[in-house]
């Protein structure tokens, strides 16, 4: 008789390596401390009237200009006057927990100083409910590092027609 010769496979599983895992810190402290501010924002305005909502972001946004740095305080306060000056129908508020200005309850434009994210540059941006529309592609963000005449008039310009 012929000896036949058998054999097992098994099955082994092989290790992968694991996949680095991400950081558990997802995120910057400047980014969950602005994502906690927008939760205490938007309960804070929940049940307020127009006039108390209109009231309480302007007393909100000049807040958060007052405890910028000097620089940022300054162009934040300027900003703040061109915007509520050339779109009154913009209400003043807060977004996370920056100067924001909001029409029928969503945020149109926002300051965003360069503290805030410790980033060289502060910017103003539009929101995709701004009426900014321009064929297929434009911007929405803009970069400002100092408000010149023609700066301010660019900016009021955005925000009328972002307004619409």
């Amino acid at each position: 008789m012929a000896a036949t010769k058998t054999t097992t496979k098994t099955k082994t599983t092989a290790q992968r390596p694991r996949a680095a895992r991400p950081s558990e810190n997802v995120f910057t402290d400047e980014e969950r401390a602005a994502v906690q501010e927008t939760a205490r924002e938007r309960k804070a305005h929940a049940r307020l009237s127009p006039e108390e909502e209109r009231k309480a972001g302007e007393q909100e946004v000049r807040a958060k200009i007052a405890e910028m740095p000097a620089p940022d305080r300054e162009m934040g306060e300027r900003i703040h006057a061109l915007v509520t000056k050339t779109a009154p129908v913009l209400l003043p508020r807060t977004y996370y927990g920056m100067p924001a200005y909001a029409k029928d309850g969503k945020v149109i434009a926002f300051f965003k100083p360069k503290s805030k994210f410790k980033v060289r540059y502060a910017t103003f941006e539009f929101q995709p409910d701004a009426s900014l529309d321009d064929g297929e592609m434009w911007p929405v963000s803009f970069a400002v590092t100092k408000l010149t005449p023609r700066v301010e008039a660019r900016i009021a310009e955005l925000v009328k027609k972002g307004a619409g």
